[in-house]
This record gives C-alpha cells, structure tokens and sequence, in this order.
C-alpha cells in the first residue's frame, strides 16, 4: 500500500503569520493612540482645569472678616466697639463624634455647662460645615495647651476672632442694641438683598437698634487671601491678601452722660424717656426700662440667661421708648387748647364754670373732673396749669371728633416718625373713619369726650410724644428725630453730617402758640401741677404733667391708689421742654404705674434738663417725690 504524503504550503502559512503579526501590530498601535489621546486630553485640553484642582489642594481662598464700625456718642466716647481674641472652634461635618470630642477637648481646656449649652443651641441654628466655637475668649495658656494637643484633635481648631463689646452694658441697650450670630433667616434676607458674598467668613449681624439699622455701614467689605496649606490642611503661609475694608464709625446725636443720669433717674421704675433737640431732631436721650446687656448675645446667649429676660414679668426686651403704646392723658391737653384756639372755638379770655363734671347734651351722662367739687371758673390759661378735665370735655365736644384728628395729627400723633432705627409703632389718634373700619361701628359723641383728656381710643408712644413736644416747642417746625449724627468713612475719613432740615413747618398763629407756652410755664410753678419738679430753676421750664388710666373704674367707683395692685396704678406722663421761649430740649417721660405725673415723671425730666443745661444735677426739690399742690392730681 503507497503511504500519501501531504505536502506543507509554506507560502500559505507565511501569509498568514503576516497577517496575524499586522492585527497585532496595528491593536498596539490603537492602544498607543487611544493612550496617547487621553494623555494630551489630559495634560494638554484639560490642563488649566487640573492645574486648578491641584492647586486647590495646595492652596485655598479665605475670606477676610472686616473689623465693624464703632458706635460712638455725640462726645466722641465709645458706645460699641471690637477686640481680639482666640476662639476654640469645632467643624460638626468634621467630626465623627461630637460629644466625645467636647469630652476630651474638656481634659485640654476648660469647658463649662454653659459653653455645652451654647454649642448645642448654635449646631440647631447653624450648618454642619460651619465653624461653631465652644470656647471664646481664651487665655494664652489655654492656646498653648491645645496647641501642643492639636494632634489629637480632627475637625476642632483655634482662630483669632474679633469680638464686639458694649462698654455701657444695659446703658442705651435699646439703642444700640447687638449683633448676634447669623441665622437661617438672616442668610435668606442676604440672599435676596444680595449681599450674601459680602458675609462670606463672617459669623455675626446686627440684630436691633443701631446694629441693625445701620448694618450696611458698620459691617464694611469682605477681604480675602490665598494661603497654602499642608496635607493635613494647616495653613503653611500667605500668598496673597485683598484686605478687607473696615466698617464706617458712627457718630450718635445721643450724650451718653445725659442718658445715664436720665437712666439712674427713673430707679427701678419702668418706663421710658426720649428726649429731642427741637432745632435739628437730635435725639438726646432714649430710655427704655429695664434694658438688658447687649453683652449677653454676641457669643450666642445661653437658654438660661435667655429665659430670664424672656420670661421676666418686667419685659426687658420691649422697647418701650419706641413700641410701648399708652394713654397720653393730659399731656394731650396742650394740643387740644392750641386746636381751640385755631380753629376759633375758644378764646384765651373764654372760661367755663366747673362744677366738678361736664354733662353731655341730650344724654344726662355726666363725665366727672378729677377733682370733686370742681375748680371753679376756669379760662384756657388756667384750664392746663390745673390740668381742668372738665374744660377739655366741652372743648373736645365742641370741636369733634374729625377737627380734633385733622389738627393734632399735625403734630406727628397717630403716626411713625420715621426714626432711625427699625421696629417703630404707629400708636394710635382716632377718628370716625377709623372707628369704622376697625370695629365696624359708627362713632358716638361720648367717644369724643375722652379723647378730649387724652384717654379712650387714644394711644401713642413716648417717641411720639416727644415728638409731638418738639414740634410745639419749636412753633411748629417739625423736624424728624433721628440717633445717628456723622458717619466717617474708614477708607478716606470722610465725615457725612445727617441733614437736619425740617420736614415741614405748621402755619401757625404766634399768640395762640405764646398763650399755650405761657400757661404749660407755669405749670411748673407754683400752683401748677408741676410745681416742685419746677421749683428753683434758673431757667423757664414749660412742661405738662398726665395720668393715663391703666384699668378702667366702674361706674361711681373711685381711684384710690394704695388699694390698686401696683401693676393696675396708673401711668404718670410728663411732656416738657426748656429754656421755654426759645427750646433747646424737648422730652416726653413715661412711668409705669407711677401714679401721678407731677410726682414721679416730672422729677425725671428735671434731672435731664439739669444737667443738659447746667451741667450739673439738680439739688432739693426736683429730687422729691409727692404731690405737687393741694389736691393736685396730674
């Protein structure tokens, strides 16, 4: 049997070895090439975008707090300013246990139930990136102490900080009022003012007052700064620095001296005092009692010091100068005598016959004076010297609710101010249409006589008053009141003055105007209901007393104070300016439940005049307390 032999194609095998070698060659050069475009992607497309996140790594971008603005009284002595210190600060989204952290941050440094408390409060207020303090204000040694411990301690670090302080305390604290950590509601008002970018880094905003208000002048302009870092992200150096642009000072028309003795005047008294220079609108002196310390909130004000002042049956917190609503009482008589004589229907020789009451036509209703048998033939003059209800009933009756709100709204009652500092009420000057809107019922005549004694619908606020006061003072040039008096630049030191010109100026008749400034003279003078806060003053005092009821009497019933809980007694007013024929302060004073005006605000206001005329505090008289007159009431 013939064995076949199979013969090998060498050509065909040759060929495909080339083949096989050709895929080959040309897969590696596809991975090369793909290789190679990913590579100049990289390094050549997208290098300014890695070189960018490299550097991050490296470097970071900080923003530079700016120092704010100093608060200053009209003097020049300081209000509200900043200081550094250290601060020991914990990043939440940092660390993986907080409360075993702050346990052992304790065995490094002190830290007390209240800083625990506090801590805790801002993590529920706060963002978990941001960095909260536990400790504020740390001593050197303590630095040092958590310095050498840093090691240990992930997410937690010390920062310099500036601090605010208010060297006053509780003195002008509603004035001034505070700056506070910045929470949710404040970042949403930021966002949508835009100014979000201008608070980057920053921890703290105005809350009230001044701090408030003028927010955009004393925060100043956000800097910032390129630092390096090391792995561990610990600054290494400075790069480079934008500095930040401080905030503006501000120069208050407020004296400090004169706040305080106006302050210490009312005791432990509540109640208010504003007081305005006639001829610009400077605000003098603007007391709210009690006040608080404005201290208290710039670290984050712990829950028990917050409950305390929350919760305290005196209502520290309310700004009573600027949103306490009252009676005027016959603090209101002034402007009612002026509308009688305006609108002629009263002269200065009119008088009446006071027999101790006034009875309204066609009712039978009596509205009795306060005191009890009358005062006897009573003229305009003598109708606010002796503070006469029973005059100002007929007056009030005689001229009607629509004439009354036409003229006294002139003087700023019923109204805002316009003040500078946020949170103002409108109080409250009724009239029909007011009545009807807001209780959908027609008005009576008999609403009309208590408005006549400042009582009934009537409301305002010692601000107002005040104001109102000035404006009378000043015959009639109305001038807004306003705190703050000069901003200075701290980029260039420029000084901007607030324009003082006047609002606008009540046409008014000269004699009617010197009849009503004779008759509130003396007032303060023997006889009048003022007499011993008026008494030895070297200079012409003008001034009101008033007494706004707190609850009302039943009918026949009679007031009489020591039986009165003492949050039920009355509220004294006082309205008042001097030197009288040409003002150079004019000032509303308000105690609660003081009882009479001429026995606890009246006094006040004799301390303040004092001292912003004389320099001094007054002596004697003006200090004691008591009624004025026999049988005064007011």
């Amino acid at each position: 049997m013939r064995r076949s032999v199979e013969l090998r194609n060498h050509g065909r095998e040759l060929h495909h070895f080339k083949q096989r070698i050709a895929v080959s060659v040309g897969f590696v050069i596809l991975l090369f090439f793909l290789l190679f475009a990913r590579f100049f992607y990289l390094q050549i497309s997208q290098r300014d975008h890695y070189h960018t996140l490299a550097e991050a790594n490296r470097i970071s971008i900080s923003p530079v707090v700016p120092s704010r603005g100093l608060i200053l009284d009209r003097h020049g002595e300081v209000l509200a300013h900043n200081y550094s210190a250290y601060t020991l600060e914990i990043i939440p989204s940092k660390v993986a246990n907080l409360e075993a952290t702050i346990n052992e941050l304790a065995s490094v440094v002190e830290v007390s139930g209240r800083d625990r408390k506090r801590f805790k409060k801002l993590l529920g207020e706060s963002r978990q990136f941001e960095s909260l303090p536990i400790r504020t204000r740390l001593s050197d040694i303590e630095v040092a102490r958590f310095a050498a411990n840093r090691y240990r301690f992930s997410g937690v670090e010390i920062k310099a900080r500036l601090f605010r302080q208010y060297p006053k305390g509780e003195g002008a604290s509603h004035v001034v009022g505070y700056i506070s950590r910045i929470n949710t509601q404040d970042l949403k008002e930021l966002e949508s003012g835009g100014n979000f970018a201008n608070y980057r880094g920053s921890d703290y905003i105005g809350k009230i007052g001044i701090e408030q208000s003028y927010e955009k002048e004393l925060h100043g302009i956000t800097g910032s700064e390129e630092v390096e870092t090391d792995a561990a992200g610990r600054a290494v150096r400075v790069m480079s620095r934008n500095p930040p642009i401080s905030g503006n000072n501000l120069k208050l028309s407020l004296d400090a001296r004169l706040q305080e003795i106006a302050e210490q005047a009312f005791g432990e008294r509540r109640g208010a005092l504003v007081a305005i220079d006639p001829t610009s609108g400077d605000v003098l002196a603007f007391v709210s009692k009690p006040g608080f310390d404005p201290n208290l909130f710039v670290d984050g004000i712990d829950s028990e010091s917050w409950d305390l002042l929350n919760n305290s049956i005196d209502k520290p917190l309310n700004n009573r100068a600027l949103r306490g609503l009252y009676p005027p009482g016959s603090t209101f008589k002034p402007f009612m005598a002026l509308a009688g004589l305006e609108l002629k229907r009263r002269t200065p020789q009119y008088a009446i016959s006071d027999a101790g009451f006034f009875s309204l036509p066609g009712s039978g209703h009596r509205y009795r004076d306060w005191k009890e048998g009358g005062h006897g033939r009573v003229d305009l003059h003598k109708s606010l010297v002796i503070s006469c209800d029973t005059y100002y009933y007929g007056l009030a009756n005689d001229l009607g609710i629509d004439k009354i709100f036409s003229f006294i709204s002139q003087f700023g009652l019923g109204k805002l101010t316009g003040i500078d500092i946020d949170g103002e009420v409108s109080g409250l000057l009724p009239s029909q249409e007011w009545k009807s809107k807001r209780h959908k019922q027609k008005w009576y005549a008999g609403d009309t006589i208590s408005v006549g004694i400042g009582q009934g619908y009537n409301l305002t606020t010692p601000l107002q008053l005040a104001f109102a006061t000035a404006i009378l003072a000043s015959n009639g040039a109305a001038f807004r009141p306003h705190l703050v008096k000069q901003v200075t630049s701290s980029k260039t030191g420029e000084v901007r003055d607030i324009v003082t010109e006047p609002l606008y100026t009540l046409s008014l008749n000269p004699d009617n105007v010197a009849h009503v400034h004779k008759a509130l003279v003396d007032v303060t003078r023997p006889g009048g209901t003022a007499a011993r806060a008026g008494a030895g003053a070297p200079y012409s005092f003008a001034g009101k007393t008033g007494t706004s009821q707190v609850i009302g009497m039943k009918q026949g019933e009679k007031y009489v104070e020591s039986k009165v809980n003492e949050r039920h007694r009355d509220h004294a007013l006082f309205i008042a300016y001097a030197p009288a024929e040409k003002a150079r302060i004019a000032l509303a004073v308000l105690v609660e439940n003081g009882g009479h005006g001429g026995s606890s605000a009246a006094p006040i206001a004799r301390l303040v005049i004092d001292y912003f005329l004389l320099g001094k505090s007054p002596a004697g008289a003006a200090r004691e307390t008591g009624d004025d007159g026999e049988g005064v009431h007011d």
